[in-house]
C-alpha cells in the first residue's frame, strides 16, 4: 500500500481532466466516500487502486509523487512569508488548502510576481532612459518549469533529424555540417568573430562559428542551426500556445525550445537515456560517449520524462559565484526559491571553492525530503588576458529513493550522511545555524544579551 500523501494530485490530476468525485468514483470501483477520504489522504491507496488511477488518468507513477503540490506549498509559504505583505503568518494548514487548488494558487503567486514588479517600478528600478525593467527570463524559466522541461513534439523532431545524420560513421560535428551543406547548402566556417560566437548569413548561406569555441560546443552551434532550420514548425506552436507577455519573452522561450532540439539532436532521447541508465548517470562518462559538454549532458539529463521511459528524476541549477541563478530546471520535485538567496550550507555554494571537481551532498530539507545533489564548477575560457574567466556551478540533484540509481550515491552511508539545509534563512526552522543570515520570518527572537548562541539570531520555535 503507499504510504505517500498522494491525494492532493490525484484530486488534481481528476479536476483536470474533468472527472466529477461522483464519475471518477464509479471509474475505479470504489464508493465517492472513499474516493473523498483519500483525497484528503485520510486513507491509503493500495497497489490495486494505484494502478487504476495511472490508467484511468493515463499518467505513469511517477506523475502521481506529489512534486508539483510541494512546489506550489513551498512558493506559497514563501510569498505569504514576504515581510513586505505586512500580514500576519498564515497557518500552514491554510496552506496547503491552497496548495490543493493548483489555479488558484497560480494566480496567488502571478499576483505577487506583478505586485512585486510594480512595487520595484514604485522604488525607482528603471532605467535612465524611463523605460521600466522587465524580467521575461522569469517568464520563460516558470514555462520551461511548468512542462517539467520535456517536450514530446520537440523530442520527436529531434530524433527525426538526428536519425539521418550518419554520426557513427562520420563523427558528430562532421555529419552536422554535411547535413547542414547537403539539405540546406549551406557552409560551416570557423574564424575569429570578435565579441560572437556564432553568425549566421541566410543571404550567403554561411554559418560562422568563433575559433574561441570548444569542439563540443561547436557542434551544439551546428545542432542550433539544424534546429533553426528544420524545427520551426514545430516550435512556433508551442511559443503561442504559451502567449507570451511581451516580444522578449518570446524570444527568449523561441531560443531556449530551439536550444531544446539542439539538445536532443546530440543526445536522441532513446540512445541518450540507454547510455545514461548504463552508466548509472556518470556525466563525465555520458558526456564522452555523445562528445558533448558537461553541463550539456546535466541539462539533457533533467529532460528524461517520457510517459513509459523515464529516467531519474533530476533537478538542475547553474549559478555564479554572486549567487545569480541563470538555468533552473526541477523534474525532482526540488522547491526552489524565486526570490533571494538559497541555504549556504547546500554544496551548490562550497563547490565554487574546487572547481573541475564533483561534490556530493545528501541535503536534507525535512524528513520526507531529502536530495541526493551533486555539483562542480566549471571555468570557462577568458576573453583576453587580464579579464576574469566565467565562473559557473552546475548542480544536479534528485530524490534520495534513487540515490541506488545513480553512481554519486555509491560509497556513502545514507543514514547518516544528511546535512540540512533551509529553502532560505526567511523561511529556515533550523535552531542553532552558524551559516544563518537573517532570522525566520515566522517565528518570534528570543534575544538573551547575558548569553550568546551558536546562531546569530536565536528564536522560539512555534509550537
Amino acid at each position: 500500500m503507499s504510504k505517500t500523501p498522494i491525494g492532493k494530485t490525484i484530486r488534481r490530476l481528476r479536476m483536470e481532466q474533468g472527472f466529477t468525485q461522483q464519475g471518477f468514483a464509479q471509474r475505479l470501483g470504489i464508493s465517492t466516500s472513499y474516493l473523498n477520504l483519500v483525497e484528503h489522504d485520510q486513507r491509503n491507496v493500495t497497489a490495486s487502486l494505484l494502478f487504476k488511477l495511472t490508467d484511468i488518468l493515463h499518467v505513469d507513477l511517477a506523475a502521481l509523487s506529489g512534486a508539483q503540490e510541494r512546489e506550489l506549498e513551498v512558493s506559497l509559504r514563501e510569498v505569504f512569508a514576504d515581510p513586505h505583505l505586512g500580514a500576519e503568518p498564515v497557518p500552514e494548514s491554510e496552506i496547503q488548502s491552497v496548495a490543493a487548488t493548483p489555479g488558484a494558487a497560480r494566480a496567488i503567486l502571478a499576483l505577487h510576481r506583478a505586485w512585486a514588479g510594480a512595487r520595484e517600478d514604485a522604488d525607482g528600478i528603471t532605467l535612465p532612459s524611463g523605460r521600466k525593467i522587465m524580467l521575461p527570463n522569469e517568464e520563460v524559466r516558470d514555462f520551461f518549469h511548468d512542462h517539467e522541461n520535456h517536450f514530446p513534439a520537440l523530442e520527436a523532431a529531434a530524433e527525426a533529424v538526428s536519425a539521418g545524420l550518419n554520426a557513427e560513421i562520420q563523427g558528430t560535428n562532421h555529419a552536422l555540417a554535411e547535413r547542414l551543406r547537403q539539405a540546406h547548402g549551406l557552409v560551416v566556417k570557423v574564424q575569429k568573430l570578435p565579441g560572437s560566437l556564432r553568425v549566421y548569413d541566410a543571404k550567403a548561406r554561411v554559418l560562422t562559428l568563433s575559433e574561441d569555441l570548444p569542439r563540443e560546443s561547436r557542434g551544439f552551434q551546428m545542432a542550433f542551426q539544424l534546429a533553426l532550420l528544420e524545427a520551426r514548425e514545430v516550435i512556433e506552436p508551442i511559443v503561442k500556445a504559451a502567449a507570451p507577455s511581451s516580444r522578449d519573452a518570446a524570444e527568449l522561450l523561441r531560443i531556449g525550445l530551439l536550444n531544446y532540439v539542439a539538445g536532443g539532436i546530440l543526445m536522441p532521447y532513446e540512445v541518450f537515456l540507454a547510455a545514461a541508465q548504463a552508466n548509472r548517470y556518470d556525466v563525465d562518462a555520458i558526456a564522452a560517449k555523445f562528445g558533448v559538454s558537461y553541463e550539456q549532458t546535466c541539462q539533457r539529463l533533467s529532460t528524461l520524462q517520457r510517459n513509459g521511459a523515464r529516467g531519474v528524476p533530476f533537478f538542475f541549477l547553474r549559478v555564479d559565484p554572486a549567487g545569480n541563478v541563470s538555468k533552473r530546471f526541477s523534474a525532482a520535485g526540488f522547491p526552489f526559491m524565486r526570490f533571494g538567496g538559497t541555504c549556504p550550507r547546500w554544496i551548490v555554494h562550497s563547490a565554487f571553492a574546487t572547481p573541475g571537481s564533483i561534490r556530493v551532498q545528501v541535503a536534507q530539507l525535512s524528513e520526507k525530503e531529502t536530495f541526493l545533489t551533486f555539483a562542480r564548477a566549471l571555468v570557462g575560457r577568458a576573453p583576453r588576458w587580464g579579464e576574469p574567466p566565467p565562473v559557473r556551478v552546475v548542480a544536479m540533484g534528485c530524490d534520495i529513493s534513487h540515490a541506488g540509481d545513480v553512481v554519486y550515491g555509491d560509497g556513502l552511508d545514507l543514514a547518516t550522511a544528511a546535512v540540512g539545509i533551509g529553502l532560505s534563512c526567511r523561511l529556515c526552522d533550523r535552531q542553532d545555524c552558524r551559516s544563518r543570515a537573517f532570522p525566520p520570518i515566522a517565528h518570534r527572537l528570543s534575544m538573551d544579551p547575558l548569553s550568546t548562541s551558536a546562531s546569530p539570531f536565536k528564536f522560539e520555535v512555534k509550537k
